[in-house]
């Protein structure tokens, strides 16, 4: 490094001297020359210069380094799955039939008047998402503890004959329970639509939405029960169950 400074200025005469006296220096040596001489005073802060330069240079390119090691797998030569994000998920209707009604059971002991446990949800559809939230048999298991908005749509179908048989108006409920480590489900969400159809009409139809924001913990069960299965399933907009995590 010194033959290069001293090859760039050849005719500076205080910089040469300056340049022998340094290669001169013993170890513990006196710098009182060196100090007391403006000249020299000058080139050893373009020395200090330089060096905090290259210094720089190679701690960025180590930092570099150390990043693309932690982040690329090497011995594996993959790149890690990335962190998942905040729990949320949104499910959308499955065909299911009136004969599947006696899986209800298993969902524990329901309100009569919602005694219909919906057990087949789609998750991974255009209208539907499943993110660090687990989903099983018509339940939705919560993996991290914390305030969640659950909310639910139902749109129901009724024909017209059953609608306006022995002149009864049939009531529409939607409920969302919950499920802990107690050993039967708790009610979260309950709703209520009567409705008078047009006789003429073939079918009836009718959405019922709720949610709320409550407190769940880790292991916790969500599923949705109605009073009746007589659902538009052909509509993935229309019929839906999800919960999201909000950070409060």
């Amino acid at each position: 490094f010194l033959f290069q400074l001293k090859a760039q200025a050849p005719g500076n005469v205080e910089e040469l001297r300056c340049l022998q006296v340094i290669n001169q220096q013993q170890e513990g040596s006196s710098l009182e020359e060196l100090i007391s001489n403006e000249s020299c005073l000058k080139l050893a802060n373009t020395i200090k210069a330089y060096v905090a330069t290259v210094t720089e240079n190679v701690i960025r390119r180590s930092a570099v380094k150390e990043a693309q090691r932690s982040y690329f797998n090497t011995s594996e030569g993959q790149v890690p799955p990335r962190t998942s994000g905040k729990p949320s998920a949104h499910l959308t209707l499955r065909p299911q039939s009136l004969a599947q009604d006696g899986n209800s059971r298993r969902f524990g002991n329901l309100s009569q008047s919602c005694r219909h446990a919906i057990a087949r949800w789609e998750d991974s559809t255009i209208h539907s998402h499943l993110q660090n939230i687990t989903y099983r048999d018509g339940r939705l298991q919560v993996n991290q503890a914390g305030k969640y908005y659950v909310y639910s749509q139902i749109y129901f179908r009724y024909p017209s004959d059953v609608a306006g048989a022995r002149g009864s108006i049939p009531q529409l409920v939607q409920c969302i329970n919950w499920k802990t480590s107690y050993s039967q489900p708790i009610l979260l969400l309950k709703g209520v639509g009567t409705k008078c159809w047009a006789p003429e009409a073939d079918y009836g139809l009718h959405a019922l939405y709720q949610g709320g924001l409550f407190e769940l913990k880790a292991g916790d069960e969500l599923f949705v029960s109605v009073s009746s299965l007589a659902i538009d399933y052909n509509d993935a907009a229309a019929s839906y169950f999800g919960a999201f995590r909000l950070d409060l």
